[in-house]
């Protein structure tokens, strides 16, 4: 049975940082790319970030320079440190887990992140 499960969100002022975990469970870790994505209100789930086998990341531009993606493979986990956040980076975020040799993912539930004063 996989399991995705995020934690780490919370709220948090503007100009604050969440450090966001994704512990995974019943997948092959080191053959899978790790990603989150995140939804806000009203909008459609876009990706934020990936984590590559390979070592490789990728971001959304309106993340670069503020996220960072990172992964630990004797662990099964993935991070996502959020630094300067913003009003609009509120969503609830997911942790995904795609295989490279079948395509199959996996999602978490989500875990809710609200940038606010």
């Amino acid at each position: 049975q996989v399991q995705l499960v995020e934690s780490g969100g919370g709220l948090v002022q503007p100009g604050g940082s969440l450090r966001l975990s994704c512990a995974a469970s019943g997948i092959i870790f080191s053959a899978n790319d790790m990603a989150w994505y995140r939804q806000a209100p009203g909008k459609e789930r876009e990706l934020v970030a990936v984590g590559t086998i390979g070592g490789t990341t990728n971001y959304a531009d309106s993340v670069k320079g503020r996220f960072t993606i990172s992964r630990d493979n004797a662990k099964n986990m993935v991070y996502l440190q959020m630094n300067s956040l913003k009003p609009e980076d509120t969503a609830i975020y997911f942790c995904n887990a795609k295989g490279v040799y079948y395509g199959r993912q996996y999602w978490g539930k989500g875990t809710l992140v609200t940038v606010s004063t």
